[in-house]
């Protein structure tokens, strides 16, 4: 099963759920800490009152209140921009240092690599005719849990967060998403909103997962860095690696690279990889 949460903190996370309700035939299957459990297909809606980021072990604590395994857990949310560009994005979570908004230190969350990718595809198909960018966030933040998950945000500002037709793209994406499963990757470099691994994922047949930007590097030994990798490629199930080496010099692209192949992991780039 899918899970949908929405916070009630969240105004962004309740246009969802409401453009989600007016857009599928959900019933209701039981209730959730006091809120009714919508669902449709292989799929369970619940509204939570705390915020998202700090609801951890929640895919657990669904499962054992509804008796309802979880496969994949997907929290509607809001993102928040000084820059206030109108934009729809999907992220993997976890903290690779320090868990100022969630989570825990140092630990990551298992990834849902070909949802999440399917996703942004969608969202850039359904978002075409909207003034809204379409984008990756790399892994940051919480909650922390164990099955594998993502967010998918308005973004920037409140005017945006209280779009209904940004809403309506996104209900209509997880709603009809067309899941496509290819090579799974991690993504290195590049700035937060990892514009080359967008790129990348809307024209290669790829699946990515959890997103290592640049400023999460900074003041990691060799031996740190290498054991993020890791723990990156195996939360994300993922054998390969894709550099953006045009956002780092020439030197530190070659060594990251060295890196990842001694973590095993086949470093590819746009030529290696099918169109789509």
């Amino acid at each position: 099963m899918r899970l949908f949460i929405c916070s009630l903190e969240d105004v962004a996370s309740v246009n969802i759920r409401d453009r989600l309700l007016e857009k599928g035939d959900f019933t209701v299957r039981g209730e959730y800490e006091g809120s009714l459990v919508k669902c449709i297909g292989d799929t369970a809606m619940i509204t939570i009152r705390e915020k998202h980021l700090f609801a951890d072990n929640i895919d657990q604590h669904f499962t054992d209140r509804l008796g309802t395994k979880v496969d994949e857990v997907v929290f509607l949310s809001k993102h928040r921009s000084e820059s206030g560009i109108p934009t729809l994005t999907v992220h993997p979570i976890g903290n690779f240092n320090n868990a100022e908004f969630g989570g825990k230190k140092g630990m990551l969350v298992r990834s849902a690599p070909h949802l999440m990718t399917s996703l942004l595809r969608g969202l850039k198909v359904n978002a075409a005719e909207l003034p809204f960018q379409v984008s990756f966030e790399t892994t940051h933040h919480g909650p922390f849990l164990k099955k594998p998950t993502l967010f998918i945000e308005i973004g920037s500002d409140k005017t945006n967060w209280e779009n209904q037709r940004a809403a309506q793209v996104i209900a209509k994406t997880l709603l009809n998403v067309d899941l496509k499963e290819h090579p799974i990757a991690i993504g290195i470099g590049g700035g937060h909103y990892a514009p080359r691994f967008t790129e990348i994922a809307l024209s290669k047949k790829i699946s990515f997962g959890h997103l290592f930007p640049n400023y999460a590097m900074e003041g990691m030994t060799e031996e740190r860095f290498a054991e993020t990798l890791v723990n990156a490629a195996n939360a994300s199930s993922a054998t390969l690696a894709y550099i953006h080496k045009k956002s780092m010099p020439k030197a530190k692209a070659n060594h990251i690279r060295e890196i990842a192949e001694s973590c095993g992991l086949k470093v590819v780039e746009s030529a290696d990889l099918e169109d789509i």
